[in-house]
């Protein structure tokens, strides 16, 4: 070889050539963004087109707000836009939850690993249940649907819950500035979303007691913000992995160091 070049190794050239590096924050921002547009798009196209019936309930009183699982479940196209979102979204944060297996293996004690595997399982099931609650709606199968939001509540707060002690308290390895502002944002949007549960659960109880207008349409708005602040959350693996690159190969998915 001329020059002094010397020739790859033809395995090399390959993993090269057909392998596509993206940061891990494109991929966050991409995953996330297709879910939280979906979401607005049924929210204001259902209070636009679909005023009367999505804001109805047993009471019959006025509301200026559909409740999530009206905007989500009952009128096209809004149904079939927020169903392939979550779609959209399922194989992705697999990858994700995997990708915080491995993650919290490199930064936490080793004596974590049976909560590393707790919620890594609370974030499959996570998804699981919004998928079976996006597809069996509130109009057509209230009691899977029921099921599932229930399952998908609770299973999103101990995830929460669970994943920020573990980051707080048992870490070995010291924070980068990206993972501190993390840290920080994963408490109050903890606090956030528990707080906008109670006070969700609290305005459905007095919906369905008192029958008052304008009740419903403050449930309906809380559960917004836990829909919003569930996905907050998961937001902020773009700065727990800011650091982090994806290669794509034949050889399959993996993510490394920039």
């Amino acid at each position: 070889m001329t020059n002094g070049n010397k020739l790859k190794p033809f395995e090399d050239y390959i993993i090269s050539k057909y392998c596509l590096k993206v940061p891990f924050g494109k991929f966050a921002w991409i995953v996330v963004s297709v879910p939280f547009f979906s979401f607005v798009f049924c929210a204001v196209y259902s209070i636009l087109y679909n005023f009367e019936k999505s804001t109805s309930s047993h009471c019959h009183v006025y509301n200026f707000l559909p409740s999530v699982s009206s905007i989500i479940g009952n009128f096209y196209p809004q149904k079939n836009i927020w169903q392939f979102a979550v779609i959209f979204q399922f194989i992705p944060r697999l990858l994700v939850a995997n990708f915080y297996l491995k993650y919290h293996q490199e930064v936490l004690y080793p004596w974590t690993f049976c909560c590393n595997i707790l919620v890594c399982f609370l974030n499959v099931i996570e998804n699981i249940a919004l998928i079976i609650l996006s597809f069996w709606t509130s109009s057509n199968s209230y009691a899977v649907h029921k099921f599932a939001f229930i399952t998908f509540i609770c299973v999103t707060e101990c995830y929460m819950l669970i994943i920020w002690i573990m980051h707080k308290r048992f870490r070995r390895s010291q924070r980068n500035t990206a993972e501190v502002k993390s840290l920080k944002l994963k408490k109050r949007i903890l606090l956030l979303n528990l707080i906008c549960i109670i006070l969700a659960v609290y305005f459905f109880m007095r919906h369905n007691s008192f029958c008052e207008p304008y009740v419903y349409s403050a449930f309906a708005f809380f559960e917004y913000v836990i829909v919003l602040s569930n996905m907050a959350f998961h937001m902020t693996a773009y700065l727990d992995f800011s650091d982090r690159m994806l290669l794509l190969s034949f050889n399959g998915i993996e993510m490394k160091y920039r």
